[in-house]
């Protein structure tokens, strides 16, 4: 079964699913209708009895996503429409987070910003050998808005967390692997076949036992989740009306330093 709407393309086969963002020329960008998109995918699979496994990439060879925002997005939309396109994405992680199967992010390239939390939603990550993992927003006087300082803690450790979010430093795909971030490493022609083994292992095992142990691992983790989700919601709505968020963007589009006050 296979379905597309341009942008987003969906397969299933074997009890895989394969999502895949498909705007290659716009750096497979998450615009508001791709995560209205995979919103209507993660809805249909929380009710898919069948599928036990679902992989989401990029097409192409260079970007699994650039994220939602940037600042040359941002100089086109009002605070409102800014914050509207935090609410989905984190809207579409956490649900992406919810299903009940096993979901592996393949790398194909570069994971940025808003890409990279969409990643982190997974439950697992396996990169090519020349993808890379940024978290810019520092950079640009804000903090990620979608859910990587509540999730990447978890997969890398709070104080190596902090340091990759408050650095906005990028990481190749030799350095994900070794701080956890990634399960394997592939050469670039490897990593879907790579990544379908892998799905098909744990697709041949029985159903109940993968989504049993998924719930409890989840379960495990959720203690803290929403206080911290609620946190950086709220933190992140008083954001978008400080001087330094215009700052940092106003310099990415100038080419200068910013000039950050901490108001």
């Amino acid at each position: 079964m296979s379905s597309s709407n341009e942008e987003v393309r969906f397969a299933v086969a074997d009890r895989v699913a394969t999502i895949t963002l498909d705007r290659p020329d716009d750096e497979n960008r998450m615009t508001p209708g791709v995560l209205e998109r995979l919103a209507a995918l993660a809805d249909g699979l929380a009710e898919d009895g069948e599928t036990q496994v679902v992989i989401i990439t990029g097409a192409g060879g260079t970007f699994f996503s650039a994220g939602m925002l940037h600042p040359k997005v941002r100089a086109k939309l009002t605070k409102d429409q800014i914050l509207g396109i935090v609410r989905l994405g984190n809207a579409v992680f956490d649900r992406i987070e919810a299903l009940p199967q096993i979901t592996i992010a393949a790398l194909n390239g570069t994971t940025r910003a808003g890409a990279a939390e969409l990643s982190l939603a997974c439950d697992m990550r396996i990169a090519a050998s020349h993808a890379t993992f940024a978290l810019p927003e520092a950079k640009w006087g804000g903090f990620p808005g979608a859910g990587a300082p509540v999730r990447l803690p978890g997969v890398v450790g709070r104080a190596r967390a902090l340091e990759i979010i408050c650095t906005g430093r990028e990481l190749d795909a030799a350095e994900m692997e070794r701080v956890g971030l990634t399960l394997e490493t592939h050469a670039a022609d490897r990593l879907m076949p790579a990544t379908r083994e892998l799905a098909a292992r744990i697709a041949a095992c029985g159903p109940l036992a993968i989504r049993g142990a998924k719930r409890i691992v989840n379960v495990r983790g959720s203690s803290g989740f929403k206080a911290a989700r609620e946190l950086s919601d709220a933190l992140r709505h008083a954001l978008e009306w400080t001087h330094d968020i215009d700052e940092g963007a106003a310099a990415n589009l100038e080419g200068r330093a910013p000039r950050f006050t901490g108001r």
